[in-house]
């Protein structure tokens, strides 16, 4: 059994300014082959379920489940991870099917309304020894609007992470959800003040809008955990259309989900090195 702390590994590396990949899953053939990619790289990872995950399938528990089976009989350290849910409830839900952790996301609250009900969803997180990442300043493009203007204040930050107790922050510092080129401009030098001013490891959300060198220098200044899920999509969307193109006799739908997960599991174990240990990829081959 290789079920993993969130908190415990992402404090692990942020001492050492390496990043952690965190990864979403829609579908649980993706979970299978998000771990394949860890194991291929002897690194940890994070499978995160979302809460529009959870209403796609109808409800958190059937695929929550079977991800947190996949997570114990893993021979890496794997996280299962409830992603950015605004419900409260989904989140106690959460809890009591044994998720390791919860992504509160109050961001389209006011400051104290976000910051009152982040330390009551910390309170009972931390009761049953899970742990809970915040968000602070909304991270745009959930619903197609990619506004990359919105900035978390450093000093706010702080102070949000001292009244709320969370163990991580995702930060507004330039990415947006959704976006299918990789033209973000991050903020380095925010990220690096917000790494000044909170103790804890720090989320950049969107990072599918950003390039891997990007990503590198962000990691450097002080983002820990990435997430990542368009760039996944477009893989595996990528791999499917191509086998359908190449072989229209084909109609058993393993055979184009094999080709679509081996596509992600080689974009995943790249990504995984990627945080972990600054490995490039050669120019062309990603």
């Amino acid at each position: 059994m290789t079920r993993a702390d969130l908190n415990e590994i992402a404090l692990a590396c942020q001492a050492k300014h390496a990043g952690l990949g965190a990864f979403n899953v829609v579908q649980l053939e993706t979970a299978e082959a998000i771990v394949r990619a860890a194991t291929l790289a002897d690194l940890p990872v994070v499978l995160q379920i979302s809460e529009n995950a959870a209403k796609y399938h109808g409800a958190l528990a059937p695929l929550g489940r079977a991800v947190i089976e996949i997570a114990r009989e893993a021979p890496v350290p794997v996280i299962v991870h409830l992603d950015h849910a605004e419900s409260v409830e989904l989140i106690h839900e959460a809890v009591d099917l044994g998720f390791d952790s919860v992504m509160f996301d109050g961001s389209r609250l006011t400051y104290r309304q976000n910051e009152s009900t982040t330390a009551q969803v910390v309170r009972h997180c931390h009761d049953h020894g899970v742990a809970v990442e915040a968000e602070l300043g909304e991270i745009g493009g959930k619903n197609g609007v990619h506004d990359p203007t919105t900035r978390t204040n450093p000093q706010e930050a702080s102070t949000f992470i001292e009244r709320t107790g969370a163990d991580l922050l995702a930060v507004a510092v330039g990415s947006s959800h959704a976006m299918t080129t990789s033209d973000a401009v991050l903020d380095i030098e925010l990220i690096a003040a917000i790494r000044a001013a909170v103790p804890v490891p720090l989320v950049l959300h969107g990072s599918s809008g950003a390039n891997d060198a990007t990503i590198q220098l962000a990691i450097n200044a002080g983002i820990t955990k990435v997430n990542v899920s368009t760039r996944l999509n477009r893989v595996f969307t990528t791999a499917i259309s191509h086998m359908i193109a190449d072989h229209p006799e084909i109609t058993d739908p393993r055979t184009y989900f094999q080709a679509g997960n081996t596509r992600v599991r080689d974009e995943v174990a790249y990504l995984l090195r990627l945080y972990a240990k600054g490995e490039l990829a050669p120019a062309g081959q990603f």
